[in-house]
């Protein structure tokens, strides 16, 4: 029997990593995703708390569209997005996932998502 632990470490200041990791042990598996997740840190672009444009993205079986929102809507997004924009210091934003519904799979189409932003001139 193997364990599989998915990490996901994050500033809430607009950096945020996932990592996954697989061990005999459940302690050696979160050491290594966390390793891996600190590894895989990325920086997310960030106006005024929410992303700063629309995304539409699509990884394996998920499909995944993200859309700022106004200050004060809050998060509309759920599942494993919503932990890692969580970690990633977005306050504000509108999201809806079709297709699958694997933690992994969407939490990897939400890092595509976010690697898609571009910086605002």
């Amino acid at each position: 029997m193997r364990f599989r632990a998915v990490v996901v470490v994050g500033n809430r200041k607009g950096k945020v990593g996932i990592g996954t990791g697989k061990a005999n042990e459940v302690q050696a598996a979160v050491q290594k995703a966390t390793k891996h997740a600190r590894r895989a840190m990325m920086t997310v672009p960030l106006v005024g708390g929410t992303i700063p444009h629309e995304t539409e993205v699509k990884f394996k079986a998920a499909k995944l569209r993200l859309l700022p929102a106004a200050p004060g809507t809050g998060m509309i997004v759920g599942g494993s997005p919503r932990i890692i924009l969580e970690h990633a210091g977005v306050k504000d934003i509108l999201s809806k996932r079709y297709g699958t519904t694997n933690a992994l799979v969407n939490a990897q189409a939400l890092m595509k998502a976010l690697k898609t932003l571009r910086q605002p001139k």
